[in-house]
């Protein structure tokens, strides 16, 4: 018995298909689901999102916020930002992060704006990181 599973954003269908296995980057550290996975809505982090199939193998995605619901033998992944870690260009992603770290907030910000870029640093070096791997 497989699951079926979708990944999304508002702008595309990144990926679909019966799988046998999904671990999120939740927003407070991994959750895996399995086939017969007891009904859940979760928040999703940041980081790597991996599938595993018979047909398809392992497949990983770098993914950044959105929920992840299981039903029904459904996990579908409604995240802000997704993207398969083989078209994660690794410079690109250096180059990101190289452009935050030499832009730091100026003193005197608000806490919330130092909390976003410090956000967003941990974002780009997780990306960086999944894409040297991939």
């Amino acid at each position: 018995m497989a699951l079926e599973c979708t990944l999304t954003t508002p702008e595309e269908l990144v990926f679909e298909g019966a799988v046998d296995s999904v671990v999120v980057p939740a927003a407070d550290g991994e959750m895996g689901f399995l086939p017969r996975h007891a009904p859940i809505v979760g928040s999703l982090g940041f980081g790597e999102l991996r599938v595993d199939s018979e047909e398809g193998g392992k497949q990983a995605f770098f993914v950044n916020g959105g929920f992840v619901q299981v039903v029904d033998g459904r996990v579908t992944v409604l995240a802000v930002e997704a993207e398969a870690v083989q078209e994660i260009d690794a410079e690109s992603a250096r180059a990101d992060l190289s452009e935050l770290e030499s832009s730091p907030p100026e003193p005197g910000v608000s806490l919330e704006q130092l909390e976003e870029y410090s956000r967003a640093l941990s974002v780009a070096r997780a990306r960086l990181k999944i894409s040297e791997r991939g």
